[in-house]
């Protein structure tokens, strides 16, 4: 006969909720993964900030006092990064290379979008009508947008 096996719950500890950047993050989530939660923020872009700030990488995010966590906002306000980490290099109203996160990187994609559909655009025209957009083949795939087949029509009738 098989003994059931008895699972003990975890202590719940008081898990607090971080807010960064305008992102609620679980206070018991280590700094380098919490930070990718946040949009814009890759893996490679919150190593280098935890570098260049030099956090302490083990810490947990509830265990940083509010003047770091201001520190890390400030930062990545206008964060002094490789060009090659920031995501969005040449930007078209500046010239300039830039790293956008957080609210600010959803509305200017948005503003991407419109201005690429509004120009008419190769790309802008295959975003408009939900197909793919950079280049795949759609015979096989991306079918989901299709109206039903007639051999589905002639199984009906």
């Amino acid at each position: 006969m098989e003994e059931k096996k008895e699972y003990k719950r975890k202590k719940e500890e008081d898990i607090t909720l971080v807010r960064i950047l305008g992102r609620d993050i679980r206070g018991d989530i280590r700094i380098k993964s919490a930070l990718t939660k946040i949009n814009g923020i890759s893996w490679a872009v919150s190593n280098a900030v935890c570098k260049i700030l030099e956090l302490d990488e083990s810490k947990k995010i509830q265990e940083f006092e509010k003047s770091e966590l201001t520190r890390i906002e400030e930062f990545m306000k206008t964060p002094e990064l490789p060009s090659f980490l920031k995501n969005r290099r040449n930007d078209l109203d500046s010239g300039d290379d830039l790293h956008i996160s957080g609210m600010d990187l959803k509305l200017r994609k948005e503003f991407d979008l419109k201005r690429l559909k509004k120009i008419k655009s190769y790309r802008g025209i295959r975003h408009s009508v939900g197909l793919p957009v950079r280049g795949q083949r759609t015979k096989a795939n991306f079918r989901r947008n299709r109206k039903p087949s007639v051999a589905a029509a002639k199984k009906k009738g």
